[in-house]
């Protein structure tokens, strides 16, 4: 269900703007933003792993209401592509205040606050959406 969120045809959407730009590899494009979901981690992202295979082929999918971040998303997710890029750093909406760059690369004020990035998976808003059909599929 989430994934379905990469083909929504809204460009606020931040999955669906990324995927859909082929700004993260397609083949890669939630473990490019969701880097502590990966068998190469700790324990605990060991973990998570093993629950959430376990949880799709054995157990009962949460609602899209009850899926939560396991920790705060931290903005190096955001910044390992976006740091240092001429849009990113130049962009009126990151200037708001003198030292907005600074605070986002200090992961003391979120890429994903309100009134920034605020519009990530939210799939219960989907409401009457459309989706984006490619012309070649992209996976």
């Amino acid at each position: 269900m989430i994934e379905k969120s990469l083909y929504l045809d809204d460009k606020s959407y931040l999955p669906a703007a990324h995927f859909q730009n082929n700004f993260v590899p397609r083949d890669h494009a939630c473990f490019t933003c969701h880097t502590d979901y990966t068998m190469f981690g700790d324990y605990q992202a060991k973990w998570r792993g093993v629950h959430h295979v376990w949880v799709q082929y054995f157990g009962k999918t949460p609602k899209p209401a009850d899926i939560k971040l396991y920790t705060p998303f931290n903005n190096r997710e955001c910044l390992h592509c976006h740091a240092g890029s001429r849009s990113y750093e130049e962009a009126s909406s990151h200037h708001k205040t003198p030292d907005m760059l600074a605070r986002a690369a200090s992961n003391q004020l979120s890429c994903m606050s309100t009134g920034c990035h605020d519009i990530v998976h939210e799939v219960g808003d989907w409401g009457d959406a459309t989706f984006w059909e490619p012309t070649v599929n992209p996976q």
